[in-house]
């Protein structure tokens, strides 16, 4: 009998290795092995936003400026992100995976976690699960990659699967802990930022091994609330139910370039950026009951570089009602002449469902038309039907980008 075969794992975890990277080399086989720095935009000197695995051993890491990049690693070739392509390559990784083991839960755009349940926790055979899912992923292109971690809880399997990149596949269980992860930072932990890791070493706990042998209640002191005695809990591989957390809000913004970084170019994406919202609403079944907007400006106006207006709602899903109170925000405005970015969000969502007439609420009901906007604009193609003028300066993937924990739906891309 394995000596393996007596340690259980609950939870496999898959980190995508370089995933913006990887698609760029998939879209282009020329670019396999070579270094690729894929960027924000396609603009001068703007920031990575990935690199290819061969780019950072070089030292290119996300944030780096193409200038900075050259220097660190000549011949790098750069591409800018394509976040409608990367969206199909995420949904073909996802049904490659499971003709493996069913998706659990996707966490982003790169990382998805399984469980595992009877006879596949025990971990000579979780680790066959793990190495059939990464055959699985390279069967879609061999540039995607992916590292699995195996763990008895989402937590512990998300740092053995950051353990070894690429194509690494870890575990981690109690019986092999602290020492396996005692060589990782503070924060190499998710979960652990830098402002936390300052507290914790103001604290006197400046490595991992300390941290694992703290007591749960003290981890809620540290960390202010229950998350920490949760966090602690689960490194340790205990079984924590975390509440399901709720939708708030809806919010897209944008860095201004060109012709947009004027005033008036200000406005007008941040209309843009106001439709693109009003219409995930609709479609995702929500009424909004707050509108807020922010300018950040290139030079201090008023004592502040950023300024914000907003306003309470009643419930609507209205996309003209919200460019209405879109149009007295802005004017409460300080004057921006030197605009830099804008953002919108629209809170206090609530569904469909729980949503009361109001009594003394306009009679004009103009949720039909803006549900017939958004179907011609799905079927004909972005922008075939607008609310006024767009902004002077095309910007792709205006309110589609892909976000930390938000992945777009190919609807995003014809709005």
């Amino acid at each position: 009998m394995s000596l393996l075969s007596h340690l259980r794992v609950s939870t496999l975890f898959f980190d995508m290795n370089s995933y913006y990277a990887s698609v760029a080399q998939a879209e282009e086989p020329a670019l396999m092995g070579r270094p690729v720095g894929v960027l924000t935009t396609d603009a001068p000197n703007a920031a990575c936003i990935a690199a290819s695995v061969e780019a950072k051993r070089r030292g290119v890491r996300m944030g780096t400026r193409q200038d900075e990049a050259r220097r660190l690693c000549p011949g790098i070739v750069f591409r800018p992100v394509k976040h409608d392509v990367c969206v199909d390559y995420h949904h073909a990784i996802l049904q490659a995976v499971e003709t493996v083991i069913p998706v659990h839960r996707v966490w982003s755009i790169d990382e998805c976690s399984c469980l595992l349940t009877g006879s596949e926790q025990e971990l000579p055979r979780a680790l066959q699960i793990g190495q059939a899912l990464q055959k699985a992923v390279l069967a879609v292109n061999p540039a995607l990659r992916c590292s699995v971690g195996l763990a008895p809880t989402r937590l512990l399997a998300k740092i053995a699967a950051e353990l070894e990149k690429p194509m690494g596949l870890n575990w981690l269980v109690p019986e092999v802990l602290p020492d396996r992860i005692a060589h990782l930072a503070l924060d190499d932990l998710p979960g652990v930022s830098w402002r936390m890791k300052a507290r914790l070493e103001a604290a006197g706990i400046s490595d991992v091994t300390t941290l694992y042998g703290i007591a749960p209640k003290r981890a809620r002191a540290l960390w202010g609330n229950v998350t920490g005695e949760r966090f602690i809990r689960e490194l340790r591989g205990e079984t924590v139910v975390w509440p399901e957390t709720k939708r708030g809000m809806i919010g897209h913004g944008q860095v201004l370039t060109g012709p947009n970084a004027t005033p008036e170019g200000a406005r007008l994406v941040t209309r843009r950026l106001l439709v693109k919202a009003a219409a995930r609403l609709r479609r995702e079944g929500y009424f909004a009951r707050s509108l807020s907007i922010s300018v950040k400006n290139g030079e201090k106006i008023e004592g502040r570089r950023r300024h914000s207006r907003d306003s309470t709602l009643r419930a609507t899903q209205d996309t003209f009602f919200l460019l209405e109170v879109l149009a007295g925000l802005w004017a409460d405005l300080p004057p921006t002449p030197r605009p830099k970015a804008v953002s919108v969000t629209l809170g206090g969502l609530i569904k469909e469902a729980r949503v009361m007439d109001d009594l003394f609420a306009p009679t004009e009901d103009r949720a039909p038309l803006c549900l017939a906007i958004d179907r011609l604009n799905q079927r004909f193609g972005q922008d075939t039907v607008r609310y006024g003028l767009l902004p002077p300066h095309h910007v792709a993937y205006t309110g589609a980008k892909i976000a930390f924990g938000r992945i777009p739906l190919r609807e995003d891309f014809a709005e």
